[in-house]
């Protein structure tokens, strides 16, 4: 089996590190442009690069948590199991996507809350995220288990298992 096909050789080739939400990351592209505070919806604290890029990679022991940004997101497939992403919008309107070699691109709008995790169990999946404003922690919520029911009591048991407490 080639290497390729094992998570830590994605890993160790990218240099990814944990990140908040699950997975693993590195940021790979920011933009050395800045939109200004001024000319940004109110929803943005301060200046913000044009664009920025990730990879990210979640393995099957782990999911992305549910969370949103002030700004859309688009994931890109690389290699790997198929990913499923999970979304709810502020209606409680779930919508499920499948990212894998056959539709390899899926833009999460923002104010979205979103998780994600790998379709087959026994693989991981290594994609890319496009963010544009580009991203800032200051613009990512990482849901709240409870509130998160609270407010779609209808979709409890997804929630239970893509939080985390």
């Amino acid at each position: 089996m080639s290497k390729k096909n094992f998570p830590h050789y994605w890993i160790n080739k990218f240099s990814l590190l944990r990140h908040p939400e699950g997975g693993w990351f590195r940021e790979v592209y920011r933009s050395d442009e800045l939109i200004s505070r001024q000319c940004l919806p109110e929803r943005y604290s301060g200046d913000r690069n044009h664009s920025t890029s990730i990879y990210f990679l979640i393995t099957r022991e782990e999911f992305s948590a549910f969370h949103k940004l002030r700004s859309d997101e688009i994931w890109h497939f690389y290699y790997g199991s198929p990913l499923i992403i999970h979304t709810i919008n502020n209606s409680g309107d779930y919508r499920q996507f499948t990212l894998a070699l056959d539709e390899f691109q899926f833009t999460i709008k923002r104010d979205l809350w979103f998780a994600a995790e790998v379709a087959d169990k026994d693989s991981f999946s290594l994609t890319g995220c496009t963010v544009s404003p580009g991203f800032h922690f200051d613009d990512f919520i990482l849901a709240r288990k409870e509130e998160l029911i609270s407010n779609f009591p209808q979709h409890k048991e997804l929630i239970k298992r893509l939080t985390r407490d």
